[in-house]
C-alpha cells in the first residue's frame, strides 16, 4: 500500500467546486472607497489557485443611448479573459432635483445564474453587500452549497447590509483581499453616513460601471 504522509492525509480529497459573481458596480463603489483599483486577472487567478472555478461572472449595466460606453473596453476585455459577462441596459432618468441619474440593479440576472448553476457547485462566492440578496443566499444554502459574501465593513457606513451579512457561511472583507486584487492604489473616496453626502460620478470612466445612487444598507 503506498505510503501517505500525515500532511498529505490532512489535505481535502477533492478541490472545491466554486462559482463567483461579481456585482461590477458594487465592487467598483467598494473597492475605490477603500482606496485601490481592482485586478480583475488577478482575481481570477486567486480563485483558481484556491479551487476548481467553474465560471466567473461579471455583471453590469450598460447605457444604449451612447454610441460608445465607457464600459465597453473593460466589459470586452473581461469577455475575453475568462469571465462570463452578462450586461443589461441601464436607464437614464432626472430626479426630482433636476440630477441626472443612472439605474441599472442586476439583482435579477444574478440570481438566475446563481441557482442555475448550483447543482453543479460546492460554493458560491458573491461579491456585492445588496441586502436585497439575502433571500437568494438562503436559496443557495437550503441547496446544500455554501455562500461566501465579500464586501466591507471597513467604511461609515458599511457597504454590505447586515441581514446578508449573517446570512451568509462566510464574509470575507474586501480589504483582507486586496493585496491579491489590487492593480493600483488610488485616493480613498469619502463616503459619509445620511447626513452627508456621498458623491457619485456623472459619467463612468472605463473602470467604473454605472449604478444608481446606492441606499445605506438597513
Amino acid at each position: 500500500m503506498r505510503h501517505i504522509s500525515r500532511a498529505h492525509s490532512l489535505q481535502p480529497e477533492r478541490i472545491e467546486r466554486v462559482a463567483v459573481f461579481i456585482d461590477g458596480a458594487n465592487l467598483y463603489a467598494a473597492s475605490r472607497t477603500l482606496g485601490f483599483d481592482v485586478d480583475y486577472k488577478n482575481l481570477l487567478a486567486y480563485f483558481r489557485q484556491r479551487s476548481y472555478l467553474i465560471r466567473a461572472y461579471y455583471y453590469t449595466a450598460l447605457l444604449e443611448t451612447e454610441e460608445y460606453s465607457p464600459l465597453r473596453p473593460l466589459v470586452d476585455w473581461l469577455g475575453y479573459n475568462g469571465y462570463s459577462v452578462v450586461t443589461k441596459p441601464a436607464k437614464e432618468f432626472t430626479d426630482a432635483t433636476g440630477r441626472r441619474r443612472v439605474k441599472g440593479s442586476v439583482d435579477i440576472e444574478m440570481a438566475v445564474d446563481v441557482l442555475d448553476l448550483t447543482p453543479h457547485l460546492d460554493h458560491v462566492v458573491i461579491f456585492s453587500g445588496d441586502g436585497d440578496l439575502r433571500r437568494l443566499v438562503e436559496a443557495v444554502q437550503r441547496r446544500g452549497v455554501r455562500v461566501t459574501v465579500i464586501s466591507t465593513i471597513r467604511t461609515q457606513p458599511a457597504m454590505i447590509a447586515d441581514d446578508l451579512r449573517r446570512q451568509a457561511d462566510a464574509f470575507l472583507d474586501l480589504s483582507e483581499l486586496a493585496e491579491h486584487i489590487t492593480r493600483r492604489q488610488v485616493e480613498p473616496r469619502p463616503r459619509t453616513g445620511p447626513l452627508g453626502p456621498r458623491p457619485m460620478p456623472v459619467r463612468a470612466t472605463p473602470a467604473e460601471p454605472f449604478r444608481e445612487t446606492p441606499d445605506l444598507p438597513e
